[in-house]
């Protein structure tokens, strides 16, 4: 699956941005400082990015989801 590829609803952030795609995603946490990148949420969504680039179905729902549980602040997304 392209890094194009959309999500099924977009990611809306406050400020009235959104993240649209895989690549919008990616892009977003790649501009996070360091520190944040390394918390264990981010990597998990990071993971679950590649994973639906690499391999398509049902991981772009999981990358979707592990994003929104990275921007609450849910430790705990696996």
């Amino acid at each position: 699956m392209p890094w194009s590829a959309p999500f099924g609803e977009p990611i809306r952030l406050r400020g009235g941005r959104s993240l649209s795609t895989l690549q919008d995603a990616a892009d977003y946490i790649m501009k996070l400082p360091d520190d944040a990148q390394r918390q264990e949420r981010w990597q998990v969504a990071v993971e679950n990015l590649i994973n639906a680039a690499e391999t398509g179905g049902g991981w772009l729902m999981f990358a979707r989801i592990a994003v929104l549980r990275a921007l609450n602040g849910d430790d705990r997304a696996r």
